[in-house]
């Protein structure tokens, strides 16, 4: 989706949800500011809590498709917030786990700030304990701090 004037955050919140299904990480990457930041205060110990800039997202989401098989986003709400550019999304994501074939269903609660058309900041509340069980995906990759 070309943008030619900056896109509000709940914009780039659903298209970032559609190029996550079309399995464009790069794309989704290409929503972040270069000096983005992306937290995961549920993070278990060895994953990365902060991930600082545009490369640390990339580096960290370059395997997603690979642990990840997301077929659907069948839940999706989004609340504006009295703060300029900052959205909160409540979503449950459904797919399958590549490794085992086991299914995905998982809750999400972002909360993501966006300026001049990119992403600038985002906190993911999610629940790491489903992807911990059996091994099913490691997100620890290069990128941990």
């Amino acid at each position: 989706m070309p943008m030619t004037t900056p896109a509000p955050v709940e914009e780039l919140l659903r298209h970032g949800l559609r190029l996550l299904l079309d399995k464009d990480i790069s794309g989704w990457v290409d929503l972040w500011d270069e000096n983005g930041i992306l937290e995961f205060p549920f993070a278990p110990d060895g994953w990365p809590k902060r991930l600082e800039g545009k490369a640390a997202v990339a580096a960290y989401l370059r395997g997603y498709p690979d642990h990840i098989d997301l077929q659907d986003f069948p839940e999706v709400t989004l609340h504006r917030t009295a703060e300029p550019g900052t959205a909160v999304i409540e979503m449950r994501a459904v797919g399958r786990l590549v490794k085992s074939g086991a299914p995905y269903d998982m809750r999400y609660i972002t909360v993501m700030t966006a300026a001049d058309g990119r992403f600038t900041h985002g906190r993911d509340y999610w629940n790491p304990l489903i992807l911990l069980r059996d091994d099913a995906a490691d997100f620890r990759g290069a990128a941990a701090r």
